[in-house]
């Protein structure tokens, strides 16, 4: 039998009771670890994660799973969604941004603490242009901010934005919008900058950096060719060879990718040449990722992985919509759930855990470089008001604004008014006391901004008598409003005519739209009777100047031939009618250039400038009523205006254009100065725009490509110079092998104000071979049930997978008699019993049913049946 010590082992025992106990403790798991590289990390993390846990971080909860029917945040469902688990993402589009502010972080403190891993939720926003939380700024939509051709204000308005997303909580964004948009029927037109690859690169890069520069992790969306849907429908498949895939519709996300830190990209909803976006592994896998480097993870569009099986017709049911997407490359799905099915999936065989494991990667390699592990909750709560809706932001919203109208027409110098020669206006049309700030913002109320009406009212004071009348409205043919209206006109000196379009606020009020997503057009004509109402008007005789309040082209021959003077402000943000007012009066001059081709006629398109030679017509004798001709026999193939067309009340000169040499290598920048001259007494902005055409090529190329651009500003009188670097590589084609090259040879620069407006041309030589750079072939989200009793009353909301509430949907208690039905903002009330279930119906929707398990509050998301 052994001896003991009892001596020896109390100092054994004193000795370790005072070791440093950071000797014993565990060691700090490496994804904890912020000095690590994010690589490292992910696979840390990866490795501790259970099939459940790495699922849900390719889910995204919607705030109709959390909120009650006062918007305010239910933690009982919110707990039991997350659980101990963690989430993909989370999203509250239809709050105000303070219970934004409060939402997000509980839900981000919740996910941190009480999950077992302590991941952070990408906390969902969107921000086209301004948060779309009410109370925040509203800026200028960004077909307007297109039609600045000033990327230095894309960068302004993120940069400024993110500061208010940071106080709401939110640190992912839906944003910004990068697609070229040819097809102009299409609703969505208003959320692009425009029809030009290199222009809406521009505006996309510097849009990316402001968001990051922010501290907001930005989304590129959506990626496919999308501005280009079969018959302008929103959703419709598109056709595109991959040439055009490559230089057009692709090349901004190409781009955006190489050029930025970007870590989110969308997936569209539509299908490319039979291929739905969202199971596209050409698209989503060989391009984005081999061949472009992209690191971070790619989510559905909402609903997008739902219709393979629902819409497209590509899959069978959810389960194998999951597969597909999944295999593919689309990592986080959104508003629907079929990737609840995945752990099922893995353990029968029918899915290979490493897609699982390569999503998940990518959705945490994406929170982890956006800090969210080291700094998850945005600003303190008590910084919300110095941050959201300051002077400074609406100052800012002003400029772009300032900076976007387009003067398309001004003969005889008709503008700016004189107010000391006048004494009366007339403020006519449908737009003319209306603010109008476009789809993807939260507010359609006059409240909420300054109309023109308004503006003009304020600047004119009681120096002016203002007559104002609507005339008619933007979508009836009611004409009861002429009458008042051209009485006004008669007793005016000059008549200011307001037309245009009206987009939705997100999730709120989609009432008379004629634009905006998924609200799309068979024509270009002026909707409703306001073409009718333009010529009332100008039979008068009074002096009449147009304003295009809107967000998209219309086709207006007939006034572009009658009325003297046309602009078009599109939508522009919170203080727009301050601002056409200050144009129109001469307080502000107008700089905006087109960003978008303005067609004759809806038979005219597509008619984006960049078109090949042949695609301009070939007899070139074109006819006009009562004169056929060919081509088009009873018209000319041109646009209303051409793109990058903008007037101003200076008057510029162009000239000493100068070169840095006059051949290059393929690894050269080609640098051009011009002198701009202003030859008036107002100091004005001219935007200088090169295009550039290989003159031989081994394809067929346009016959003019913009490749750089650059907005002065000219003092009265004065010189400015406007320089712009162009890199030799700019130059390239896809050849006869879908290689990317830039073939030596004589390469035309043609320098201009506009695409069909150019003053100075010059043939430049480009090295003695190719230069050919690697490339591959082309060619992608959720709610969880909210328990079961006695008799009870349930409410809810139903909304479709794009959040608007749904009117008239028949609710009902399965295996009862009766049913009620939702109203116009989706509501619903009905007695049930806790164990009973409810069943949703809508023709045109699928039917859904939710048990009731004791919940007062049941808010339902319908899909659309097709």
């Amino acid at each position: 039998m052994k001896k003991t010590y009892p001596i020896l082992r109390l100092a054994l025992a004193a000795f370790i009771s005072t070791a440093p106990i950071l000797s014993y403790a565990q060691p700090t798991p490496i994804y904890k670890d912020p000095s690590q590289p994010i690589e490292a990390r992910v696979q840390d993390l990866l490795g501790r994660m259970t099939i459940e846990e790495k699922t849900a971080q390719l889910r995204h909860i919607h705030e109709g799973s959390i909120l009650n029917d006062d918007r305010t945040l239910n933690l009982d469902k919110m707990k039991n969604i997350i659980g101990t688990l963690g989430w993909g993402a989370v999203e509250g589009l239809t709050l105000t941004g303070t219970e934004m502010a409060r939402y997000t972080r509980q839900i981000q403190q919740y996910c941190i603490e009480n999950t077992r891993l302590g991941i952070p939720i990408f906390t969902v926003s969107e921000s086209l242009h301004g948060a779309v939380q009410d109370g925040a700024t509203i800026f200028p939509q960004a077909v307007a901010l297109g039609c600045t051709f000033n990327p230095g204000l894309a960068y302004q308005m993120t940069k400024a934005i993110s500061g208010e997303l940071k106080a709401m909580g939110v640190n992912q964004v839906l944003s910004p919008v990068i697609d070229v948009i040819h097809e102009l029927r299409w609703g969505r037109v208003e959320e692009s900058f425009g029809e030009d690859p290199f222009l809406v690169s521009q505006m996309g890069v510097h849009e990316i950096n402001g968001y990051i520069d922010g501290g907001i992790s930005p989304m590129l969306k959506v990626l496919g060719p999308h501005g280009i849907p079969t018959s302008g429908l929103n959703l419709a498949s598109t056709e595109a060879g991959e040439r055009d895939l490559r230089e057009f519709y692709l090349k901004p996300y190409e781009v955006a990718v190489k050029r930025t830190g970007v870590n989110a990209v969308m997936t569209a909803y539509n299908s490319t040449n039979r291929i739905p976006n969202t199971a596209s592994k050409w698209l989503l896998t060989d391009l984005l990722r081999t061949e472009w480097g992209f690191k971070g993870y790619t989510y559905s569009d909402w609903g997008a992985v739902s219709m393979l099986y629902s819409f497209h017709k590509v899959a069978a049911d959810a389960e194998e919509a999951a597969k597909m997407a999944l295999e593919a490359g689309t990592d986080l799905e959104a508003s629907s759930d079929c990737y609840a099915r995945i752990p099922e999936m893995v353990r029968s065989g029918k899915l290979d855990i490493k897609y699982v494991d390569q999503a998940c990667s990518r959705v945490l390699y994406a929170k982890f470089k956006a800090g969210l592990f080291e700094n998850p909750y945005g600003l303190p709560l008590e910084e919300y008001d110095a941050k959201v809706h300051t002077e400074e932001h609406i100052a800012l919203s002003r400029r772009i604004s300032e900076e976007s109208v387009v003067l398309a027409k001004n003969d005889n110098n008709l503008l700016p008014l004189d107010i000391n020669s006048l004494r009366s206006i007339a403020v006519i049309g449908p737009n003319a006391n209306q603010v109008q700030f476009g789809d993807y913002t939260w507010s359609r109320d006059n409240k909420d901004g300054i109309t023109p009406l308004q503006g003009i009212r304020n600047l004119a004071g009681n120096r002016l008598d203002v007559h104002y009348a609507a005339g008619c409205d933007l979508v009836s043919d009611n004409r009861s409003g002429f009458a008042e209206a051209v009485a006004a006109a008669k007793k005016s000196d000059v008549v200011l005519l307001f037309m245009g379009s009206a987009s939705a606020s997100l999730a709120r009020d989609y009432s008379n739209c004629t634009c905006g997503e998924g609200y799309d057009l068979t024509d270009l004509n002026l909707t409703g009777v306001q073409g009718d109402l333009i010529k009332e008007i100008y039979a008068t005789g009074k002096p009449v100047v147009l304003i295009m309040a809107t967000g998209r082209p219309f086709s207006i021959a007939w006034e572009k031939e009658h009325i003297p003077a046309i602009l078009f402000q599109w939508y522009g943000g919170e203080r727009e009618g301050e601002v056409i007012a200050d144009i129109l009066f001469g307080k502000v001059n107008p700089s905006g250039s087109f960003c978008y081709s303005i067609p004759q006629s809806v038979g005219h398109l597509p008619v984006h400038y960049n078109r090949l030679p042949s695609d301009k017509g070939f007899y070139r004798s074109p006819g006009r009523i009562n004169r056929p001709g060919r081509d088009y026999v009873f018209s000319d193939p041109e646009p209303l205006w051409a793109f990058g067309h903008g007037l101003s009340y200076s008057h510029f000169e162009y000239g000493d254009v100068r070169f840095n040499k006059n051949t290059y290598s393929l690894t050269d920048t080609v640098h051009i100065r011009v002198n701009v001259k202003n030859t008036s007494a107002i100091e004005g902005k001219s935007t200088v725009q090169v295009y550039v055409r290989d003159l031989v090529s081994s394809v067929v190329m346009p016959a003019k490509q913009l490749k750089g651009f650059a907005k002065v500003t000219v003092p009265a009188s004065g010189n400015a110079t406007a320089e712009i670097a162009v890199p030799v590589d700019e130059l390239g084609l896809y050849d006869k092998n879908m290689q990317y090259a830039v073939e030596p040879g004589d390469f035309e620069f043609m320098i201009g104000t506009a695409s069909d407006n150019i003053f100075f041309k010059k043939t430049l030589h480009v090295g003695e071979k190719q230069d050919k750079m690697e490339k591959k072939a082309l060619p992608q989200a959720e709610v969880t049930p909210t328990a079961k009793g006695k008799s009870m009353t349930v409410r809810g909301i139903v909304r479709d997978v794009q959040a608007k509430a749904l009117d008239n949907v028949q609710v009902s208690v399965k295996g009862e008699k009766g049913s009620v039905s939702t109203n116009e903002k989706g509501e619903y009330t009905i007695r049930a019993t806790s164990a009973g279930t409810l069943v949703f119906n809508k023709k045109g929707y699928e039917t859904k049913e939710l048990e009731v398990k004791a919940q007062n509050t049941l808010n339902v998301t319908l899909s659309n049946k097709f």
